[in-house]
């Protein structure tokens, strides 16, 4: 879980966030949620990308830890990493209960005004 300080084993989101922020990186991690390992040649097929734009994209992507790779000879093979995904569902979830009782309290404070 996220927290304001900065305890030793928590994650900052703002990596995260900002690896998810973008349309081809959701793509990748769309293509590799199915469990297997791809290569770059793999996932660039049937896009517009080219492998280095690729290879840019998934290097982002294991910066911010949602994928790992490995060589297998020449080339380097990606696998979603899904903790991260549960860290951010879980930090999103703990932000939705703060706003949750934060209307709570407004909304007591509102139905419980005298008339004027």
């Amino acid at each position: 879980m996220f927290t304001d300080s900065a305890a030793p084993r928590e994650r900052d989101p703002a990596p995260l966030f900002a690896a998810l922020g973008d349309r081809t990186r959701l793509s990748l991690l769309n293509r590799l949620s199915d469990g297997r390992t791809r290569s770059i040649a793999g996932l660039s097929a049937d896009t517009r990308l080219t492998r280095q734009a690729i290879t840019k994209h998934l290097r982002v992507l294991e910066n911010a830890g949602l994928v790992s790779s490995h060589r297998v000879g020449r080339e380097s093979r990606f696998t979603l990493r899904p903790e991260p995904i549960a860290e951010v569902r879980a930090y999103l979830d703990g932000v939705s209960q703060q706003w949750d009782a934060a209307l709570s309290r407004l909304r007591s404070f509102v139905e419980d005004r005298p008339d004027e």
